[in-house]
């Protein structure tokens, strides 16, 4: 999921942006707790892009500070569910507190069945820059080796990814294992995003064949 659309969501009601970020991860709690539900295994969210911090300080830090929040507010909910918590991107590199509520939560969380993974920090272009320098370290470098670097390595492939608010664009995401994924743009603004248009989103998928370069 690219979940665009707060900033758009919160101008079409003379709103703060720091007011669509809020209702933005009201949107993700109702997705992460439908998902079970839908009998997804996994779900990818691209909540902070490496580029993201070209973005104003003020909003960068109402960001983090929802970041925060939600990581205590809803690691009891994660941990009742069932939903172990992955994170991608140099996270690392955030500030020193998030880190270790991160680790944390990947910690406790980490017999989940059901896999919610955020994107923190993430650039598609910079993960399989460092996967081909890893891989160039143990010898030939191919399509297997990569993968076998990538911040996904461990996940299931990416088989559907979704983007909100009309755009339609991957803007650095998930570059490399969207190769023979099937795309969904929808018009919904990402707080307005629903179970519901999950389930719209999945409806279309089960209507594709997918040939994965064959005939």
């Amino acid at each position: 999921m690219i979940m665009d659309g707060n900033g758009r969501w919160a101008k079409r009601r003379h709103l703060p942006r720091a007011v669509g970020h809020q209702r933005g991860v009201e949107s993700v709690r109702r997705l992460v707790r439908a998902v079970r539900g839908m009998g997804l295994e996994c779900l990818t969210l691209y909540a902070f892009s490496s580029e993201n911090w070209k973005r104003p300080q003020d909003e960068i830090s109402d960001l983090m500070g929802l970041l925060r929040r939600f990581i205590k507010g809803d690691l009891p909910e994660f941990i009742a569910n069932g939903v172990r918590l992955k994170i991608i991107g140099d996270y690392k590199a955030l500030e020193p507190d998030i880190v270790h509520m991160l680790d944390d939560a990947i910690e406790r969380t980490r017999n989940g069945s059901v896999t919610l993974v955020v994107a923190l920090n993430y650039g598609a272009q910079q993960e399989i820059a460092r996967a081909a320098q890893l891989a160039a370290q143990e010898g030939p470098v191919t399509v297997e080796s990569i993968s076998r670097h990538l911040d996904t390595a461990d996940l299931p492939q990416l088989d559907l990814l979704i983007r909100t608010s009309g755009e339609v664009r991957l803007s650095n995401f998930l570059l490399w294992q969207a190769a023979y994924a099937e795309m969904y743009f929808t018009d919904v603004l990402w707080p307005d995003f629903t179970p519901g248009h999950l389930d719209e989103a999945l409806a279309a998928f089960a209507g594709r064949e997918r040939r994965f370069g064959g005939r």
